[in-house]
């Protein structure tokens, strides 16, 4: 389940059936195949693919402005004003992340200036997934800040069966270009461009193993996000937990896929056992019992451990996705906390305000990439670029060291390089 040796003290209530990282296939065979077909022939291999796994013969793959307004006239009253709701939170905090991030100007030495500028990609891929049900809040979390960040062009791709709502969801967030291509014909389309589909600098955005394989196999001259597996919840308790409500959440999100990793790492052993019984008493209700219940059966965790150091250790070795914090002292315990996907600070913040509209971003590392790297932001769209310049009397700090380096590293053309702005200022060097 983990690179990382798991402290000996851990005892295990309940432990996965599966590993949910051994589970994530590749499928690199296909996603080549497919890549090598829409590189070769653009349009109409994104168009035979769609035939063959969605099922759906189209003429057109953009969403023409008609179809949008029609899918937004068709969009609940109070679901719009809900998908207005999470928009406004998510475009607030994204500006304000925004607002955090500084160019850069220094004299290092006397002539030598160096400095950064945060430049916005100029034409990202947001790939929507389908999913079991409409979920609206998948567009907002990549498309928005995409645009808080500058971006010139924002294009979606969505699965052609997807419901018409998100569509709309597209629309409402700001998505220049909406087009019905999903899978890793979408990738493959948005990476290396179509007669119809342009091509982008980076695609961000979850997908199945078809559409993670895809974005790994086109990284390099197109960037990407992260590698999103399914999605993880952890929570951290102590002897203040409600079990209740914490199988509340675990469940709330293991309805999410039959893949999805929940967990509870406690430090009370009546907690541990309370919430065993719990969630076998919430599924016996749950009507996504069959997708929760497998996740639960072949995903869930319960780690007892000694002591509040030993249950920080566990987390940061699992680096959940979501980690939820239901302690006495949650926001002390917090700061001790190092490697997660998002925080959840707590018993009155779930995971399911993030997942739907309170602001944060629910585009986050999975498998452990938590350790590495944070979630999705603003700060993905904008690329920080370095740049120098320098005054003679620059010149004449930085060339003699440049030109007895190269030297000792026998460059010759660096040493030449180097030495010419100081021989034409008739400076030894």
């Amino acid at each position: 389940m983990t690179r990382l040796p798991i402290p000996e003290s851990i005892r295990f209530i309940k432990t996965p059936a599966r590993d949910a990282v051994a589970d994530n296939r590749p499928v690199e065979e296909l996603v080549a195949e497919i890549l090598g077909r829409v590189k070769a022939e653009g349009d109409a291999a994104v168009r035979d693919y769609s035939a063959r796994f969605d099922k759906v013969e189209l003429e057109s793959f953009e969403v023409t402005s008609a179809q949008r307004e029609a899918a937004l006239a068709n969009l609940d009253p109070q679901t719009r004003a809900d998908t207005e709701f999470a928009i406004a939170n998510v475009q607030a905090f994204a500006e304000a992340q925004l607002a955090s991030l500084s160019e850069v100007e220094v004299e290092v030495r006397p002539g030598v200036h160096l400095g950064h500028r945060n430049i916005p990609l100029e034409r990202v891929g947001c790939y929507v997934p389908g999913g079991r049900y409409p979920l609206l809040s998948a567009p907002i979390m990549t498309i928005v800040p995409a645009k808080v960040a500058g971006c010139e062009e924002v294009i979606a791709c969505l699965p052609p069966n997807a419901h018409e709502a998100m569509i709309a969801g597209c629309h409402l967030s700001g998505a220049d270009r909406i087009f019905r291509i999903g899978g890793a014909q979408a990738i493959a389309a948005m990476a290396l461009g179509t007669e119809t589909v342009p091509a982008v600098d980076k695609i961000v955005g979850p997908g199945n193993a078809f559409v993670n394989e895809a974005k790994r196999q086109v990284f390099g001259p197109v960037g990407i996000d992260q590698l999103a597996g399914p999605s993880e919840i952890f929570i951290l308790a102590d002897h203040t937990g409600d079990a209740e409500m914490l199988a509340t959440d675990l469940l709330a999100q293991a309805e999410h896929d039959t893949r999805t990793r929940v967990g509870l790492i406690t430090t009370d052993a009546a907690l541990a056992e309370a919430v065993l019984k719990e969630v076998d008493a919430q599924l016996a209700t749950l009507s996504t019992a069959e997708t929760a219940g497998q996740a639960w059966r072949d995903y869930g965790e319960i780690a007892l451990c000694p002591d509040e150091a030993t249950m920080i250790a566990y987390s940061d070795i699992v680096a959940a996705e979501h980690l939820q914090v239901h302690t006495e002292d949650a926001h002390g315990l917090s700061k001790r906390l190092r490697h997660y996907g998002s925080l959840f600070i707590g018993t009155n913040s779930s995971v399911v305000y993030s997942d739907k509209c309170s602001g944060t971003n629910h585009t986050l590392p999975t498998m452990g990439a938590g350790r590495y790297t944070g979630g999705l932001w603003v700060g993905t769209y904008i690329k920080t670029v370095t740049h120098q310049w320098l005054t003679e009397e620059g010149v004449r700090q930085v060339a003699p060291p440049a030109a007895r380096q190269a030297a000792s590293e026998t460059l010759e053309g660096h040493r030449r390089a180097a030495q010419l702005r100081l021989d034409r200022m008739k400076v030894e060097a």
